[in-house]
């Protein structure tokens, strides 16, 4: 079995794949603080007493592959792979790492490697042209070519980001929870706030993407738009653009990379 490791800036995810298959997968809060030993005493602690697993995460894990935005927390897996599984084939993802995926923007360097990773899965699942809508702290948008190239793509502030932020700076206002209201027009403050969130971000999401089809394709229609991240099950239903959603996009990307690179395939 494969352990994928997506780290964001605010969550970690964490998939075990059984061949194609994902069969269990948790989300941990991401902590720049946290060392390798520490690391190493989560994964045992969610993994452990896992039916598919053993005591020791080395008996049924065969490979780990890993993606983050917050370099430190590599720093400190790459601790952990060497440390603690040394014998276990790891693939993380960074320069040098054959994704399958070309990147033609100004300065491919500056691309995280979760959109890149994100790219991979897009086009093995639903080919190019196709854009990627990743609700995390940011939302981000990503264009991929018909020949599965990464063109480039636009950055906006999260949901939760926004909401944060609305809830600081706003006087009489305050943070909310994140569920489509009742309706459009809020009868009160905290259905006007989840209004504005929830239909503002579809919005935005119809907006960027509709510009960004006319863009990638002559044929706009022929571009396949795939929704991904945590928040995104709080937009999917009033985006009008959204033809699939995939919520482990980046794990199953994670997969084909380590096929990629693995000394075993």
């Amino acid at each position: 079995m494969l352990l994928t490791i997506d780290v964001g800036n605010t969550h970690t995810v964490l998939g075990l794949f059984d061949g194609e298959d994902i069969v269990e997968h948790w989300r941990i809060s991401t902590d720049a603080r946290r060392t390798a030993d520490e690391l190493a005493v989560l994964l045992q602690g969610l993994m452990g007493r896992h039916p598919l697993l053993g005591r020791d995460l080395g008996d049924n894990i065969d490979g780990i592959a890993v993606c983050s935005t917050v370099p430190s927390v590599l720093h400190e897996l790459r601790e952990v792979t060497r440390r603690y599984y040394g014998d276990i084939p790891a693939v993380l993802v960074e320069p040098g790492v054959r994704t399958g995926v070309p990147v033609i923007t100004d300065n491919p360097k500056e691309v995280g490697a979760d959109r890149v990773i994100n790219a991979a899965a897009a086009v093995e699942l639903y080919g190019g042209p196709c854009i990627i809508v990743d609700f995390g702290t940011a939302t981000t948008y990503d264009a991929v070519t018909a020949r599965g190239e990464y063109a480039g793509g636009a950055i906006a502030p999260g949901v939760e980001i926004s909401v944060e932020a609305l809830g600081m700076r706003g006087a009489q206002l305050r943070k909310v929870e994140l569920s489509p209201p009742r309706q459009v027009i809020g009868k009160n403050t905290v259905e006007s706030m989840q209004s504005g969130i929830v239909y503002g971000f579809a919005a935005q999401v119809d907006g960027v993407v509709e510009r960004m089809r006319r863009e990638l394709s002559e044929q706009p229609d022929s571009v396949t738009v795939i929704a991904t991240g945590g928040l995104a099950p709080l937009v999917l239903r009033e985006a009008t653009v959204i033809d699939e959603h995939e919520p482990w996009l980046t794990l199953i990307g994670l997969r084909l990379v380590f096929e990629r690179n693995s000394p075993r395939h």
